[in-house]
């Protein structure tokens, strides 16, 4: 995991007042998910700048405000289905990393 990255995932942290559940984290450009992209271009995720988190209902919009608050320019919400398998992901890519950013989307 890229340490810049990181060290805004611990602020978050701190900032949430509770422990992270990481669902995702690190992907090798193999990994079923991202070798199911139709685009040429790498997720965040293999970049080591992208984690996923599983937290659902009034913990996730707070999660959302921190997370813009703190600056993650890629924020997606997965926040329908079984409370198990919701999640918020976080990234800190750019438009400077050649990634439409800031974006906020759904799964």
């Amino acid at each position: 995991m890229e340490p810049t990255f990181m060290e805004m995932v611990d602020h978050l942290r701190e900032v949430y007042g509770a422990p992270l559940a990481v669902t995702s984290a690190y992907r090798c450009p193999k990994h079923p998910i991202e070798a199911k992209k139709t685009s040429d271009r790498l997720g965040a995720h293999t970049f080591g700048r992208a984690i996923d988190l599983a937290v659902s209902g009034a913990d996730a919009y707070k999660l959302l405000k921190l997370a813009q608050e703190i600056g993650f320019m890629g924020i997606g919400c997965a926040q329908k289905g079984a409370i198990s398998s919701r999640f918020i992901h976080v990234d800190n890519l750019s438009a400077a990393d050649e990634f439409p950013r800031p974006w906020l989307w759904s799964y």
